[in-house]
């Protein structure tokens, strides 16, 4: 079986429980086990947040929106996350997320978590344009009696 979908979100912090909700639908409807898609879930409204936050301006240009793509394929769960903000160039991308944030910090910690909660993770520069992806993969594991297949 095979599901994927692309939403184009303005630049919210309500936009981020939406891509969450469409997430954890689209796994439950599939018969995702519950505890990976919490996982996944998690990972997702990171990288959203992320997006939400530091996607915005880019050689002056303001961006209002990002894309969040899903692909449930096989064995595997695919999450970017793509904005327009200035992107990653100044930090290599395999160093991204690996620092931990002080323990007073009241933010700076979704790589961490998207890095502990997922199988792979990439986060790059935009090859089109301005702007960073964040993707990552998770290796599904099944109920017994998936809704999607019982209908």
């Amino acid at each position: 079986m095979s599901i994927w979908w692309s939403l184009h979100l303005r630049r919210d912090a309500a936009s981020v429980p939406l891509a969450r909700r469409l997430l954890i639908g689209t796994m439950e409807t599939a018969g995702v086990d519950p505890d990976v898609s919490y996982d996944i879930s998690v990972a997702l409204t990171e990288a959203c947040a992320n997006a939400v936050e530091h996607g915005g301006t880019a050689r002056g240009e303001r961006s209002e929106a990002y894309r969040v793509t899903a692909y449930l394929d096989g064995e595997k769960c695919r999450i970017e996350v793509a904005d327009s903000g200035p992107g990653v160039a100044s930090a290599a991308p395999q160093t991204l997320g690996v620092r931990m944030a002080r323990v007073d910090a009241e933010d700076g910690r979704g790589l961490c978590l998207i890095r502990a909660l997922t199988d792979h993770v990439h986060v790059g520069a935009r090859p089109d344009r301005a702007g960073t992806v964040v993707s990552f993969d998770k290796v599904l594991k099944w109920t017994k009696d998936p809704s999607l297949l019982t209908a």
